[in-house]
């Protein structure tokens, strides 16, 4: 996975599927930059999110569980493990299950895994085992997917299977499925709004060579000084009733 966002952080970092190359950037909305409200009783993100490269939920594929098409980003991870990830890693995960979101409308899968090198990766190996070491873990994770967006002034996002989390199984098939739809857009069937420009997949529509990777990132700005985060809700804790 690609780690977007460390564990107890608010921005919304998320990886930029319109831009080249694909880097991670904090959303904006409305000329703001977006953070998710602390939601009693978490920090802002209770696990470190990210996203598992060469994947892509295909807005076009309405799915048979949800009824719903896809969210058009890659697939979205929650590595539960003890460390506290620094944003930008590439760590190998274990997959354990999924969740089935259903989020404006859109399918949004949220798949359970841990870091391959946690000292609990050897105990956890499915749902059940999360359920044993760290109990409860999964109910508030779900409660939190539930209800984050509510401080926002939106509703609660909605759940597939009647709110109950998927297999390992489950998980490793819609990730291989998904994996499916982001190679068959790499051959050629692109969505013109995304930007499909890699250095790895040769003969794809959007293949470049490393030197002109390089001259992209080359390209951009140089690391500015950090500014404090005036967002008020980074600093508030809302309680969703």
């Amino acid at each position: 996975m690609v780690v977007e966002v460390p564990r107890w952080t608010n921005a919304k970092m998320e990886i930029d599927t319109g831009n080249p190359l694909n880097p991670i950037k904090q959303d904006i909305k409305k000329g703001a930059l977006r953070y998710v409200a602390n939601v009693y009783p978490h920090r802002g993100y209770p696990w470190n999110y990210g996203a598992i490269p060469q994947t892509w939920e295909d807005p076009n594929h309405v799915d048979e569980n949800t009824n719903e098409g896809g969210d058009n980003d890659p697939i979205d991870v929650c590595e539960i493990g003890s460390k506290v990830q620094p944003r930008g890693a590439i760590i190998q995960v274990k997959t354990l299950g999924v969740l089935a979101m259903i989020d404006d409308g859109e399918t949004d899968w949220k798949v359970i895994c841990i870091d391959v090198t946690d000292p609990d990766a050897d105990k956890l190996n499915n749902l059940e085992d999360v359920e044993k070491l760290k109990p409860g873990y999964l109910d508030a994770t779900r409660v939190w997917f539930r209800d984050y967006k509510v401080p926002d002034g939106k509703p609660i996002n909605r759940f597939g299977f009647n709110d109950q989390y998927q297999d390992k199984a489950f998980a490793d098939k819609v990730i291989n499925q998904t994996h499916g739809f982001w190679k068959a857009a790499m051959d050629g069937n692109t969505d013109k709004k995304l930007s499909w420009q890699n250095t790895t997949i040769s003969g794809s529509a959007g293949f470049l060579s490393q030197d002109d990777a390089k001259k992209i990132v080359d390209a951009q700005p140089a690391l500015g000084e950090p500014l404090e985060i005036t967002a008020v809700k980074a600093y508030k804790w809302e309680w969703v009733q």
